[in-house]
């Protein structure tokens, strides 16, 4: 297994420390309450912070999101907030999924990279502030349908 020298090496001693315990805490809060996984606080912390290049930030993010997404569902398991039936169709898919994204990372360069995350995150962030006015949250089928 190869370990890349990391891209920045600005925080040392306890401001490393600091760093990933506000980080690793905000990106486990976003998980946890929004189900939206670390990488939406952690990959932007680790570019604007830290210099750290895209496909690096997205592959360090992965590494810490896999444990927080087992804690955080569950804990969602235990309020009943897991619905299996469709978990279970999805799970193949995205596990198909997330290996095509990881493939494409290394046939797209870093800027692009970082440009296509933006859209995305401004594409969502305009969906959500609206679709309670566009009437789309309520008129579509429950989950229960599917």
């Amino acid at each position: 297994m190869r370990f890349a020298v990391p891209a920045c090496r600005v925080l040392r001693g306890w401001v490393s420390y600091l760093f990933a315990l506000v980080v690793g805490v905000a990106s486990g809060m976003s998980s946890g309450l929004f189900g939206v996984g670390g990488g939406v606080v952690m990959v932007p912390a680790f570019i604007l912070l830290l210099g750290t290049d895209m496909k690096r930030a997205v592959g360090t993010s992965l590494a810490v999101v896999v444990p927080t997404a087992v804690i955080s569902a569950w804990k969602h398991q235990g309020h009943g907030n897991i619905d299996w039936g469709l978990a279970t169709k999805l799970i193949p898919a995205a596990v198909v999924g997330g290996f095509l994204g990881a493939w494409l990372t290394q046939h797209i360069s870093a800027g692009g990279l970082k440009k296509a995350f933006a859209v995305f995150m401004i594409g969502v962030g305009v969906y959500l502030l609206f679709s309670d006015r566009l009437g789309t949250s309520s008129s579509r089928p429950s989950v229960k349908s599917l």
